[in-house]
């Protein structure tokens, strides 16, 4: 059972998938309607999950579960991340390569590869204030307070000692 994102209770898992690069708006409109249909029917263990799905950024597919309602099984995780690697697949984009770390400045995401962030704090195109992406958070309240957060609180807060 698909429902707005915004309608999504603040303990609903959320799984975050970033796009290596940039979508267009045809890409985001293809990936939201398609994640869209798959919610629809995505269901565990025979029983519809309450769901929700959003692109942000033009780079970041959301998936949300109400847990509440009924919860997602390992098989239905498998599902969705079969179905997000097809839609990758068709839209030429990898949505699991964790090397690359996104960052925003003035409403603007950038990519920069995890192997070159130490270059760029020294270069001070990052400093610690400047905004990341925390796609680890597992809920939406944690998503909605600790999403977007400077790199000095992230894992990054390391490279600013």
């Amino acid at each position: 059972m698909f429902v707005a994102f915004k309608e999504m209770p603040g303990d609903s898992r959320v799984w975050i998938y970033q796009a290596d690069k940039t979508l267009t708006t045809q890409q985001v409109e293809l990936v939201e309607e398609n994640i869209r249909r798959f919610l629809e029917q995505w269901s565990a263990h025979g029983k519809d999950l309450k769901c929700s799905g959003t692109v942000l950024h033009h780079r970041f597919l959301i998936i949300s579960v109400d847990e509440k309602h009924h919860g997602a099984s390992g098989c239905s995780i498998d599902s969705s991340v079969h179905f997000i690697t097809e839609l990758g697949q068709h839209l030429g984009v990898n949505w699991f390569d964790r090397s690359k770390i996104a960052f925003t400045v003035n409403n603007e995401v950038f990519i920069e590869n995890q192997k070159d962030i130490k270059q760029k704090i020294a270069e001070g195109a990052i400093d610690g204030d400047t905004l990341t992406f925390n796609n680890l958070v597992t809920n939406i309240e944690e998503f909605e307070k600790n999403w977007v957060i400077p790199a000095k609180d992230s894992w990054l807060g390391r490279f600013f000692n």
